[in-house]
């Protein structure tokens, strides 16, 4: 993440900025008209957006050459890191970081392709006390023909770290809404995602068992863990693990799982509400495990759980950093969506987690039927 920087000022109002990286990526860009008017959130002294893009490469996708998700949730959270983090440092005080705590339900709409440029446009839409609210759209833009195509929205919650002290949670600076009802509609999604979040820390004592011979289309055996060590180039200033790191980690472990179920090309189709319970430490073990939960006709729901291991730390345990759902469909060789086997849950504990993920299937369906109908 890039550090704030000195004076507001040297951010104009109307210029955006990306993150530094490699010459495929863009430094200085006017926001897009349609991006700029989709904005409609509070205003503030420092930039209410910013977009970054990159062209997207061989080493950012699968083998049938679709962009995998986790590369774009990470692209999603260095945009929301950098704007946030920039509003907390917008005032005279205590510098900070601004740390990812939460990431609400993802839905990839249209895949991105290598070649294909990602336009990240984010901005902050609430602020409380203590939280930033940045909402993100990706575009994806075809340089040879000119074609955008809408690929993801997303809304990802922060909390200010203080530089000096990282168990510290610091004071937001407040922004001006436009509108009451941009504030009370704010305060809403704040009340919500904080009620989700306690809900969800009952799960933290679930752990992801292996399985002796397990037969195909079970649970046990398309179950995956992956094992990292988590180095400098993971971390924030603070040297903690970058939320986008985790993400990208998280999704790859459940492209595993989903591609070993079906045996076919797999793309992401949606993730639910990503909490980070914890922060993981520089030097820390990572265990991402992955187990699918539930398939209906052609999707296919993965439950990802991160532990981190303190390893050379005695005085701490073992402890649950973060979870979440992904959503997979299969696809054809001409990209078209597949069936997929339907899970066969074995014990009671998979049984009850295969009743849990139909639940939440049929409400999302239900959701989006509901979205769908035209209004009268």
């Amino acid at each position: 993440m890039a550090p704030p920087p000195p004076s507001p000022s040297m951010a104009p109002p109307g210029l955006i900025h990306s993150a530094p990286g490699p010459p495929d990526t863009c430094a200085l860009l006017q926001l897009p008209a349609a991006a700029a008017a989709s904005m409609s959130g509070p205003t503030t002294e420092t930039p209410s957006a910013i977009q970054i893009c990159r062209i997207m490469r061989p080493d950012d996708a699968n083998v049938a050459g679709n962009v995998h998700g986790g590369t774009i949730l990470k692209m999603i959270e260095e945009a929301g890191a950098i704007i946030s983090t920039r509003h907390c440092n917008s005032q005279n005080g205590e510098r900070c970081v601004a740390a990812l705590a939460r990431v609400e339900r993802t839905d990839f709409l249209s895949p991105m392709c290598i070649g294909e440029v990602a336009h990240v446009s984010a901005e902050i839409t609430y602020t409380s006390k203590h939280s930033v609210e940045v909402q993100v759209h990706v575009m994806s833009e075809n340089i040879l023909t000119g074609t955008k195509k809408l690929t993801n929205k997303a809304t990802l919650w922060y909390v200010p770290l203080s530089l000096k002290d990282v168990d510290k949670v610091l004071e937001v600076p407040p922004v001006v809404y436009s509108r009451q009802e941009q504030e009370e509609e704010g305060r809403k999604r704040y009340e919500a995602q904080k009620l989700e979040r306690m809900e969800t820390k009952w799960r933290n004592g679930d752990i992801v068992q292996p399985g002796l011979n397990p037969e195909p289309n079970t649970v046990g055996y398309s179950q995956s863990s992956l094992i990292h060590l988590v180095g400098p180039s993971d971390c924030t200033l603070h040297g903690f693990v970058h939320g986008g790191v985790t993400m990208k980690l998280m999704d790859e472990v459940a492209g595993i799982v989903a591609a070993r179920h079906c045996k076919t090309n797999i793309v992401t189709a949606s993730v639910d509400a990503i909490n980070f319970h914890d922060k993981i430490r520089k030097g820390y073990v990572i265990t991402i495990s992955g187990r699918m939960t539930f398939t209906s006709n052609k999707s296919m729901e993965i439950e990802v759980l991160v532990d981190a291991d303190p390893v050379v730390d005695n005085s701490q345990k073992r402890y649950r950093a973060a979870s979440a759902f992904f959503t997979y469909v299969s696809l054809s060789q001409e990209g078209r969506s597949l069936p997929v086997p339907q899970l066969m849950p074995e014990t009671e504990d998979e049984k009850k987690r295969f009743e849990e993920g139909k639940g939440r299937y049929l409400q999302m369906k239900a959701k989006r039927q509901g979205q769908a109908e035209p209004q009268p």
